[in-house]
């Protein structure tokens, strides 16, 4: 669809490198190039668009003083994994290759997304932590991300096992609908069977109840142990990949990436995936700035701008949004 019109935007469809992306400029004149905010959208990988997140942007333009540019990434399962993240990490190129042409000074661009935008985000930082070619990231935003796929039974896991718009077992089965594997080992993968003790060990001290504040482990009970499936494990392996599960980069790459802005909410089965990467990135000495929403949920950011139908949370992470990037 078209963009909408806005008096106070200069809006375009483009293509960066082949990937659709829509740009948001203010017309009013800056005295100096402005910084650039490159966001992509959530929904599994599976859903939403650039349309879907219209209003968001013409909103984070204007009041971030910001150039926006707006990923239209393909969709899975037409095109499958990691056909998503590479057309996010193209486009993002892109844009740091070419900041000048769209009056941007290209060592200020801030990447942002939420949920599966945000684990998109999130890999395009650390690919391109070693790049020597291009401007560096200045900064990069994840609000309430999807981070890794080891533990499916973390305490915001069990406590929002059954909260809208998010379930546990909804989470596990559009990870596999994205993937186009076989939903017939959900169970497995949700008990946590698709992982070898290997991995268990490997990962338990970035991935743990423990490493958790108190505060967030209230109610939470250690689930039972679960026997390795070999083969569920072998169905379900992308969900090792460090571009599919960020959280398991190694701390070579975790102490490179930029500042960070983590948003995490109440209700939300993917509230310690946040909370964990915001503990990796202090422990690597990475700048971070973590808002938490007590009445926040899964996927309210995409109810932004749209009346009687938005919510308080949706404005307070787009509030977040725009001060933490006016920093920079």
């Amino acid at each position: 669809m078209p963009a909408c019109r806005d008096s106070k935007l200069f809006i375009k469809d483009l293509h960066f490198d082949e990937v659709p992306v829509r740009t948001y400029c203010p017309k009013v004149p800056s005295a100096r190039e402005r910084r650039g905010v490159i966001f992509t959208h959530g929904g599994c990988g599976m859903f939403g668009s650039i349309r879907s997140f219209e209003r968001m942007c013409r909103y984070l333009a204007k009041k971030s003083d910001s150039v926006v540019v707006s990923v239209g990434y393909r969709l899975s399962p037409e095109h499958l994994y990691p056909t998503q993240t590479l057309d996010c990490l193209t486009a993002t190129v892109h844009f740091l290759k070419n900041a000048k042409t769209y009056g941007v000074d290209p060592n200020r661009i801030i990447v942002c997304g939420d949920s599966a935008g945000g684990t998109f985000a999130a890999s395009v930082c650390q690919e391109l932590v070693n790049r020597q070619d291009i401007p560096k990231i200045r900064a990069q935003v994840l609000i309430y991300p999807f981070l890794q796929a080891v533990n499916f039974n973390l305490p915001s896991h069990q406590k929002n096992a059954f909260t809208a718009f998010l379930t546990q077992e909804r989470l596990v089965r559009f990870i596999l609908k994205y993937l186009k594997k076989d939903c017939s080992v959900l169970p497995a993968t949700l008990a946590g069977s698709h992982v070898p003790e290997s991995m268990n060990l490997k990962y338990k001290k970035w991935i743990h109840p423990d490493l958790l504040p108190e505060v967030f482990k209230v109610g939470y009970k250690p689930p039972l142990p679960s026997s390795f499936l070999p083969q569920v494990h072998e169905e379900t392996k992308e969900l090792f990949e460090v571009r599919f599960s960020p959280l398991l980069a190694e701390d070579a790459v975790v102490c490179c990436l930029p500042d960070t802005c983590i948003i995490t909410c109440k209700h939300d089965v993917l509230g310690d995936d946040g909370l964990l990467y915001k503990k990796r990135l202090e422990d690597n000495n990475v700048k971070v700035t973590w808002y938490y929403l007590e009445k926040g949920f899964h996927g309210t950011l995409g109810f932004f701008g749209y009346g009687i139908f938005s919510f308080p949370s949706s404005s307070q992470v787009v509030q977040h949004m725009i001060n933490f990037i006016k920093g920079y």
